[in-house]
């Protein structure tokens, strides 16, 4: 059955919605934003207030980004229930995007390990619940507002293999240090065959072109390790969360 979450309304059947609210929000085709956009700013106002609220007395943490669909026992769920262990007995919170695979099991090495673990779930047209090692989650219908609570309540991140999400929030994350909208944390990547042939691409195509520069390259971070993933991320040490972290301006 088609199951469809908006907050703490749950659909089903005919009453699932044709479009999800970012395609509302993102959508001119007709005049619509005159009656209903002022009314969806307050919506949004209210998704940054109730993500400021819960996560503000969080403590140091570090996001784990990665695929949902990593499978359970497979080297690459292993490594990240290895690394959300690490960082609870390193004394940092674990937030991941609180599904499954990848997140599921970093939630769920965090939690085992006696840890705070996080989940900022998203609202999406298929039916994706919190994952059951998740002690503290926001749900989000906005990917942007969600966003915002990785980059604000993080101190870094390791990022796992995953697709177009995990991409998406990785190069959000380095565009937002190189242009210095945020203090520069460390960002470590995770599995050397997987992130390989991008380094390659972004060293042999992106800067031989110009369009990077070698400092750009050094903020990324590469190991196979879950040892020294944890190492990577966390060697500043635990610092206070957030208005004096990664202040977005």
């Amino acid at each position: 059955m088609n199951k469809h979450v908006q907050g703490a309304v749950v659909r089903s059947h005919d009453q699932v919605p044709a479009i999800t609210l970012d395609e509302h929000l993102l959508s001119a085709d007709d005049a619509d934003w005159l009656r209903a956009d002022p009314w969806r700013v307050l919506r949004i106002q209210a998704e940054f207030v109730e993500g400021f609220s819960a996560l503000a007395e969080l403590g140091p943490a570090i996001g784990v980004f990665g695929s949902a669909r990593a499978p359970l026992g497979g080297p690459v769920y292993d490594a990240a229930l290895q690394i959300g262990r690490g960082l609870a007995e390193a004394g940092f919170v674990t937030i991941t995007g609180g599904g499954p695979g990848v997140m599921e099991a970093a939630n769920r090495g965090a939690l085992e390990a006696g840890g705070v673990s996080v989940g900022l779930g998203i609202e999406l047209p298929f039916e994706q619940s919190m994952n059951p090692y998740v002690s503290l989650g926001v749900n989000f219908r906005y990917f942007f507002a969600r966003k915002v609570m990785f980059l604000k309540y993080s101190q870094g991140f390791v990022v796992m293999p995953g697709g177009f999400g995990t991409l998406d929030e990785i190069f959000e994350a380095l565009t937002l240090v190189q242009t210095h909208k945020v203090r520069s944390f460390p960002i470590v990547l995770f599995g050397s065959t997987f992130w390989g042939p991008l380094q390659d691409w972004l060293h042999d195509r992106v800067l031989a072109g110009g369009y990077l520069g070698e400092a750009d390259l050094a903020l990324l971070r590469v190991t196979d390790d879950p040892a020294e993933a944890v190492s990577l991320v966390t060697a500043a040490g635990p610092e206070p969360t957030g208005a004096d972290t990664a202040t977005i301006s």
